[in-house]
């Protein structure tokens, strides 16, 4: 797999699995939304944690040793914003040696612990997609894959470990 397909797998699933906490306990699967930015990820969830509310969560290239250019050292790896209200945002930086391109930039993620379940959307989306990476265990643990659906939609599935 080539260097910038690695990367864009390792920037936008190693913090996307988290649990999300409701008042009858944890939700196995979630649906968000994940944005990807052409350099201002940071700037843009503290505008929508302002908007929203919530807890904002973020981190660099560089906290994860994924920057060999200093200049995306400090560029957004990771974020995450959920708030008391259910909702949550998921965004990145463009990975080095990805384009960004307006109007593709937002992907649909799927996660969560029931391998069953999450398998099974993931063979009704990829029927008539396109698999960009397999749903295959990855470096991390978890099991990841990306695709477009027969509508173009890009999806990201991961299978994150029983914690």
């Amino acid at each position: 797999m080539n260097r910038a397909l690695r990367l864009r797998a390792s920037f936008r699933t190693v913090m996307a699995y988290a649990r999300h906490r409701t008042e009858e306990g944890i939700v196995s699967s979630r649906l968000n939304p994940y944005i990807q930015f052409d350099g201002n990820a940071r700037e843009a969830m503290e505008f929508y944690r302002d908007v929203f509310g919530g807890e904002l969560t973020l981190n660099t290239f560089g906290e994860f040793g994924a920057a060999d250019d200093p200049a995306v050292a400090d560029k957004t790896m990771h974020a995450q914003l959920e708030n008391d209200r259910g909702f949550t945002l998921m965004a990145s930086d463009t990975a080095p040696g990805m384009e960004h391109k307006p109007g593709t930039n937002i992907t649909i993620s799927l996660s969560g612990e029931d391998g069953d379940e999450l398998r099974g959307y993931w063979d009704k989306l990829s029927d008539g997609g396109n698999v960009m990476m397999p749903l295959e265990k990855q470096m991390w643990g978890d099991e990841f894959g990306m695709l477009s659906d027969r509508f173009g939609i890009g999806w990201m599935v991961n299978i994150g470990q029983p914690r």
